[in-house]
């Protein structure tokens, strides 16, 4: 049996992407937005990856959680179509254990809507929502949710399950955790999964595109997502779902990144349709790879691309070895670049942190190679966000993750309270070759936790938000103490900095005269739906899904318990 110290592992080989098809839309730039990294995916929001998590569920040992957010920006009052899944995409979570950069698990999910406005209304619901079958609301998703192991064809693990509502407000839908409960569904074969709109759990100040903060980080301290919400999909699963040979004792490491697709060709217009085959048109591993580290010529390939072609790209091996932001560092800060090449960053974002680089790091922590019946002659270095499952539970989490000496975080995988961009600023100035931090940059960007509180558990994100920051009693954000909230477990509670309200565009009163004949509208509706709502027959806390038995997956159904794990193996593999 091979072990890591007989592996070898190229560190300095360094490439992040090779050429691939290209979207075929040409849309306007981006603006400066971690969310929107990329000229073309600015332009569809829908399925543009804007984070990724995977972490090992703190309140059920043996789970790992992944989280795949979309859609960028979501003001809570973005009525009246709000925020649906595209239906015309797919959205992926791709698992590698073997470290050759393909896929081996892949879980897809694929959306519909039932629109029942028709011609009778603009409204997305016309009265109080109190259940995901409420026939208030009016706009109501649904997704299938598939999986493959192996390569082997794609299994049905629901066929049907629904979607959590955009938040519309305090009014029309006045218990929105019952309606996340009701779309948190749990399996036989211990699966847990949902999808819906959530609090954006990112949290950063996107100043930083400003000569980085000012150039005296004195633009600092606004968190610039305070407020935003995303599209959520959350997924957990045992860890020999996932796990190489389904052994995790032998083989704990796992790569993952996230894609969507599209049709090649989209028709829009009254007769709305699709045809060809579907493209990838958004990738995302390790967080700001694609914003800070890819130039902006190659970021649209980047989303296009796949992680096996990312080892032969000369044109981007010294994005990597010769990063840009160091440098920028040097000259706004006076702060010395590190030598190149970076075997550091190859590490962190190509090959998992081993010892083989010779820095700080003195454990082969989340590559591949560490795993038992990885083939060495195989790996590849890829663009992944790699994770060890093996990793204990930190009881005291540090929100710089391993440069804070806690080596269950970012790098190695991500929470939700990992703060990134400090740490990947750390890391880029240096930190990660010396192991100790960079003090001029030792405040970040001063945001230091998200601006709500996480839950304790699955799908462990904030609700979404119904407004956004503003002057008191104009959605002014809670104090930090109130949206911690209780009883959340230690891996998971939040590490709030200092709140920093946003500055509310001032919008033109154009359109106030139609406003108000629509809220008179929507008074009118609500008062005729109250004596309903009030009298109508609840619905069940979640809905019951089943299916017949897949050559893949096996049985699988809705179960009412929440903790339910499974005393074997939820699927069957071919001979």
């Amino acid at each position: 049996m091979s072990t890591i110290a007989r592996k070898t592992l190229a560190a300095t080989a360094a490439a992040l992407i090779a050429g691939a098809g290209a979207y075929v839309l040409v849309p306007p730039a981006a603006t400066a937005s971690s969310h929107r990294e990329a000229p073309a995916i600015a332009s569809d929001p829908a399925v543009d990856n804007t984070d990724l998590y995977a972490f090992t569920s703190p309140d059920r040992p043996g789970f790992v959680t992944f989280i795949l957010n979309v859609m960028p920006f979501e003001a809570p009052d973005g009525g009246p179509n709000f925020f649906p899944f595209a239906t015309d995409a797919t959205y992926n979570v791709n698992v590698d254990n073997d470290g050759d950069a393909k896929a081996d698990v892949i879980f897809r999910w694929t959306f519909s809507t039932d629109d029942r406005r028709g011609n009778r209304t603009f409204l997305y619901n016309d009265g109080p929502v109190t259940a995901l079958d409420d026939e208030n609301l009016l706009v109501r998703q649904s997704y299938k949710l598939e999986a493959s192991f192996g390569g082997a064809p794609f299994e049905p693990a629901v066929p049907s399950a629904p979607v959590a509502p955009s938040r519309v407000g305090t009014a029309s839908m006045p218990d929105y955790q019952k309606l996340r409960d009701a779309a948190t569904i749990t399996l036989d074969g211990g699966w847990r999964i949902f999808a819906g709109q959530a609090d954006d759990p990112f949290f950063l100040d996107l100043r930083v595109f400003d000569l980085l903060y000012g150039g005296d980080l004195s633009e600092t301290g606004n968190d610039s997502l305070a407020g935003f919400n995303v599209n959520t999909i959350a997924l957990e699963v045992p860890y020999k779902d996932v796990a190489l040979g389904h052994d995790a004792t032998r083989n704990p490491v796992v790569g993952v990144w996230t894609t969507t697709e599209r049709p090649q060709v989209r028709i829009t217009g009254e007769n709305r349709g699709v045809t060809g085959e579907t493209v990838q048109v958004s990738r995302l591993g390790n967080p700001l790879v694609n914003e800070v580290v890819v130039p902006a010529g190659l970021k649209d390939t980047f989303n296009a691309s796949t992680p096996d072609r990312d080892a032969d790209n000369p044109a981007l091996v010294a994005r990597v070895n010769e990063p840009e932001v160091p440098k920028l560092i040097e000259q706004i800060y006076n702060i010395p670049a590190p030598a190149t090449p970076r075997a550091d960053l190859a590490e962190i974002y190509l090959t998992g942190l081993t010892t083989k680089a010779g820095g700080p790091i003195k454990a082969d922590l989340n590559s591949q190679l560490a795993n038992a019946d990885t083939d060495p002659n195989r790996f590849r270095p890829s663009e992944q966000l790699r994770l060890n499952l093996a990793t204990p539970v930190t009881a005291n989490p540090s929100r710089l993750g391993v440069l804070g000496g806690d080596l269950q975080g970012f790098p190695n995988g991500r929470r939700l309270t990992d703060d990134v961009v400090d740490i990947s600023l750390q890391a880029l100035a240096g930190a990660a070759q010396t192991g100790k931090l960079v003090d001029a940059l030792g405040t970040g960007d001063r945001v230091d936790g998200n601006d709500q509180g996480f839950s304790g558990t699955f799908p462990y994100l904030a609700l979404p938000n119904t407004a956004r920051p503003g002057p008191a009693g104009n959605g002014a954000a809670a104090p930090a103490a109130d949206q911690q909230g209780t009883g959340m477990v230690p891996q998971l509670a939040a590490q709030t900095g200092p709140l920093n309200q946003m500055m509310l565009t001032t919008l033109a009163a154009g359109l106030a005269g139609a406003a108000g004949a629509a809220l008179v509208v929507f008074g009118l509706l609500w008062r005729r739906r109250q004596v309903a709502a009030a009298t109508a027959t609840p619905a069940p806390d979640a809905p019951r899904v089943s299916f017949a038995p897949g050559r893949v997956m096996g049985t699988a159904r809705v179960t009412d318990d929440p903790t339910l794990r499974p005393p074997s193996d939820p699927f069957t593999t071919k001979d």
